[in-house]
């Protein structure tokens, strides 16, 4: 699996990890990636999306079908 949003295409960046000596060595900065159930195209799927995406409104999450004892009851 490729560390890239499904939706914006973010991916891993690139840097220095800075010591306290200023000693640089190279690090990933890593996007914060989660697999979700989005709706595309009228039908639920799992992609890979970053947290900007989700927080934003950028997917369209599927509703959860809730049943409560008190629905259930009337």
């Amino acid at each position: 699996m490729a560390r890239r949003c499904a939706i914006c295409g973010k991916r891993p960046g690139t840097g220095h990890a800075v010591s306290h000596s200023a000693v640089k060595t190279r690090r990933r900065f890593l996007p914060n990636l989660q697999r979700v159930r989005v709706i595309v195209d009228g039908a639920p799927r799992r992609l890979t999306v970053c947290t900007t995406c989700l927080v934003s409104g950028r997917v369209h999450r599927p509703r959860i079908k809730t049943t409560s004892k008190a629905s259930a009851s009337l």
